[in-house]
């Protein structure tokens, strides 16, 4: 039987099943600390964060199973025209198979429709794989954070021009 990948945006029931696949990629990653999404109550509730008009969050499925997902979200104290990528992340046994980058392709979509010129977005160097992607996508380092994103214990920062 073929499957298909659907990518469509957040809704309530999306909510339990991708805080608990966010929490359990912190733990794989040993990065299940304070100051990380993994502590921030708002994990458990992304549907009600993505009400923001200038947001968006899109999830990707298979057969009704949630793969992941990838968010644009204009977190405070970000420079004009910046929005963060937010909450990116990928089951196990998802990652390297061209979801990610489908899923990070309609966020910068999603931006430039939303008016961004810019994506922000904070990282670990356990995420190395990750970073490599953001790099290849076009995110470039910065030397500190912007805004304020309240994870504070992130130590790799990265902005993209759209």
């Amino acid at each position: 039987m073929e499957t298909t990948i659907e990518y469509s945006l957040i809704d309530v029931k999306d909510d339990a099943t991708l805080s608990f696949v966010i929490k359990r990629i912190f733990e794989e990653f040993g990065i299940d600390i304070p100051g990380t999404v993994y502590t921030d109550p708002t994990t458990d509730h992304l549907s009600e964060v993505f009400k923001n008009p200038k947001s968006v969050y899109w999830v990707a499925k298979e057969n009704g199973k949630i793969l992941g997902g990838c968010g644009v979200f204009p977190t405070d104290e970000l420079p004009g025209g910046y929005a963060e990528l937010v909450k990116f992340y990928l089951t196990k046994e998802t990652r390297g198979k061209g979801i990610g980058r489908a899923l990070m392709e309609k966020c910068f979509d999603s931006a430039r429709e939303l008016g961004f010129t810019h994506l922000y977005l904070e990282s670990f160097p356990n995420l190395s794989k990750a970073v490599s992607m953001y790099e290849k996508n076009g995110f470039v380092a910065l030397p500190h954070a912007l805004g304020n994103s309240g994870h504070y214990a992130c130590t790799i920062w990265m902005e993209k021009e759209l």
